[in-house]
């Protein structure tokens, strides 16, 4: 029999749920209750908790795995090509394929006429300086000799650390001694030799050889018949062995009338490709630098040595 204060069940209809307890009824909002807005995120589902472990399980976490010492596997690195072979100081020239070089002018020399050592700024194509040159030489030589002169050129980099070396020997400018014609050694560090550079005999052109270090000729260098030019530069062509192919350029720069004829300060240009191996573009530096000597450089009551005899 049905409970009081409750209805009868009728045949077809199933029994009526027991009321929920009072302290199960849900209870009306307060007043300023708001509702969270609906959002479409799907719902997080989580990984079920591991089984409770025993008394014996209960050991501490192993400890995280340690982190290597060496650079990350994964880590995405640019690339950057590094030649093993580039001898330290000469990483400024592996990117470029174009140096200037200027020399400075000197106020003294040009005033009271005795030869001061020479110095050089080379800077790449942007106009950022590479290296700093600077002869080292003692006064007598260099009044005596003139531009035959022995000498030996410190090449420092920025920081002021020296990274090459450029030796001159005394040798003749007479293409009637073909046997003792000019020649420079360039080092890089110095004391380690990495080539040289030879004048080759020749009636009418001058010429020089570009040598590694067990002096294999790996490039020439022709110069025009006349070394001279009014208002415009002197080229010297960087050629193959064969000289069938030009690949570079030495480029002596007008540098205005006055200072060509009252001073010996040069501007220089080279030109080489990129991919050249460093040591052969270093010397080509030491290439220039013979090249002014031998014919812009200025030699007291001679003049500059415009001539092809020594070649």
């Amino acid at each position: 029999m049905a409970a009081p204060g409750y209805p009868i069940p009728q045949p077809g209809h199933p029994l009526a749920s027991p009321p929920y307890p009072s302290h199960m009824m849900p209870s009306a909002p307060s007043p300023g209750f708001v509702f969270p807005p609906t959002s479409p995120v799907q719902a997080q589902i989580t990984a079920p908790p591991p089984p409770p472990r025993g008394y014996h399980q209960h050991a501490p976490p192993p400890h995280p795995p340690q982190q290597q010492s060496g650079p990350d596997p994964h880590a995405i690195i640019p690339y950057v090509p590094v030649a093993s072979s580039i001898p330290r100081g000469l990483e400024h020239l592996a990117q470029i394929d174009h140096i200037l070089i200027n020399q400075k002018s000197d106020a003294v020399e040009a005033f009271i006429g005795f030869e001061r050592n020479n110095k050089y700024e080379v800077r790449n194509n942007m106009g950022h300086p590479v290296f700093h040159c600077e002869e080292q030489n003692d006064w007598l030589t260099r009044n005596l000799c003139g531009s035959l002169r022995r000498f030996s050129l410190r090449i420092d980099d920025p920081s002021g650390c020296e990274v090459m070396r450029v030796i001159r020997p005394l040798k003749c400018s007479s293409c009637w001694c073909p046997c003792c014609l000019q020649q420079m050694e360039v080092q890089c560090p110095p004391g380690n030799t990495i080539g040289f550079v030879e004048q080759t005999w020749h009636a009418l052109q001058p010429k020089f050889s570009v040598q590694n270090v067990e002096k294999e000729t790996m490039l020439r260098v022709v110069g025009p018949t006349f070394v001279f030019s009014c208002g415009g530069d002197v080229n010297f062509e960087v050629k193959t062995v064969d000289e069938s192919r030009g690949i570079g350029r030495i480029s002596k720069h007008w540098s205005g009338l006055l200072q060509e004829v009252f001073t010996d300060t040069d501007n220089f240009g080279i030109q080489f490709p990129m991919d050249l191996d460093v040591k052969m573009k270093a010397v080509l530096l030491g290439a220039c630098f013979l090249i002014d000597f031998i014919f812009f450089e200025q030699t007291g009551t001679t003049g500059q040595s415009h001539t092809v005899v020594t070649g």
